[in-house]
């Protein structure tokens, strides 16, 4: 079970960027791609950065630290796919002029 949580106003995360927010004791990136909203865990699983301060090309986040790279619509760690390394992503919408986050409930 999920429950949305709203980070953040619609307009307040510019196209091809992510920004990070605090939402249930977690740190999401939440990053905007052609006006849609996708969010994930925004440490990266090799040494923490903040993915939400990477670069953005199409739909893979480079870590800004060691340039890992991660697919925002599914965690995917692109540079080897076949790696059980990945990170974890969180459905996200729009409702009126809020973005809001799925986080698990227990």
């Amino acid at each position: 079970m999920s429950e949305f949580q709203t980070v953040a106003k619609v307009g307040q995360i510019p196209e091809g960027e992510g920004r990070a927010f605090q939402v249930a004791g977690r740190l999401i990136a939440v990053f905007q791609r052609q006006g849609q909203y996708f969010a994930m865990n925004d440490a990266c699983p090799h040494m923490g950065a903040s993915l939400a301060e990477g670069y953005l090309d199409g739909d893979v986040v480079h870590c800004p630290w060691h340039a890992w790279r991660f697919c925002i619509k599914d965690g995917l760690w692109v540079d080897n796919p076949k790696s059980k390394t990945c990170n974890t992503t969180y459905e996200a919408r729009v409702m009126g002029d809020e973005i809001q986050v799925a986080i698990p409930t227990a």
